[in-house]
């Protein structure tokens, strides 16, 4: 099976797609999309839509693992502009006819860590351990969003979704 995780952001939205064969897990490709900030909002999303259907049609993955929005009651805003990533990312998700499901990021922590209050850090490497990433500038994204990916194959593996 193959699963593509992705982390959404304006500022940075990272991705990761891994494929899973019998007990074993292979990355095929982690990253960043980092849109310029000073480009006008419209040119933003275009460039995550853009990016996030490339990586669909290289790789096809057979389900795609979207991070639940979350946002502080203190900061709406935030989640309206984060809204719109997600709303380019589902976008290109239907347009390349794969499966999306979302996931809270509790619950991925949870399923990988044992502790769904696990910090970005120890989620991070428990992913370079799994994945045996040895690069020291693995971004955190690219890490959240390999993350989803793992956590969506452990919860499908035992049931538990």
């Amino acid at each position: 099976m193959r699963i593509l995780g992705i982390d959404p952001g304006l500022i940075t939205t990272g991705y990761g797609v891994v494929d899973i064969k019998g007990g074993s897990v292979k990355i095929l490709e982690a990253g960043t999309i980092e849109p310029d900030i000073k480009d006008p909002f419209e040119q933003r999303l275009f460039k995550i839509h853009l990016h996030i259907t490339t990586i669909l049609q290289a790789h096809q993955p057979d389900v795609v693992v979207l991070e639940k929005l979350y946002a502080h009651y203190k900061h709406p805003a935030t989640a309206s502009l984060l809204g719109h990533a997600r709303g380019v990312i589902c976008l290109s998700v239907a347009q390349q006819k794969v499966k999306l499901v979302e996931q809270s990021v509790k619950r991925i922590r949870k399923a990988l860590t044992g502790n769904g209050n696990a910090t970005k850090i120890q989620t991070q490497e428990f992913v370079k351990r799994v994945l045996n990433i040895k690069s020291a500038g693995f971004k955190l994204d690219a890490s959240d969003a390999l993350a989803l990916a793992l956590g969506q194959a452990h919860m499908m593996r035992y049931k538990l979704i």
